[in-house]
């Protein structure tokens, strides 16, 4: 699976140094599911989406949804398991990071993110 590095260019600061990127159907299915948790920096990009579920997870995370230029449409703060993010019509795809992730860094709706090649 590739590995991102993604950025919010508009508070200029890391929200994952190490995201794999989900774009098939079967890293998309899977996503986090098996997981024990997400370390700081950690986090994984799902190509295309714009809804999440929790089912079968067993810890909270942040989720950042962005659309096709690379703004964040909404935000959901500590999604637990078994819950259900609401889909963001607008949404190309989604960053899923550890809890906590969202408040630390700023990161709100208008806010510019980028996907950078991990060096």
């Amino acid at each position: 699976m590739r590995t991102v590095e993604v950025w919010n260019t508009t508070r200029n600061v890391a929200l994952a140094t190490r995201a794999h990127v989900a774009d098939t159907f079967l890293t998309r299915l899977r996503g986090l599911i098996g997981r024990k948790g997400l370390n700081p920096g950690e986090g994984l990009v799902i190509i295309p989406c714009k809804g999440v579920h929790m089912w079968f997870m067993r810890f909270p995370i942040d989720v950042i949804y962005i659309n096709a230029q690379g703004e964040v449409v909404d935000v959901d703060e500590h999604l637990h398991p078994w819950a259900i993010g609401r889909p963001r019509r607008t949404s190309r795809l989604v960053v899923e990071l550890p809890a906590g992730t969202i408040a630390a860094t700023g990161t709100q709706p208008g806010d510019r993110v980028e996907l950078r090649p991990r060096e």
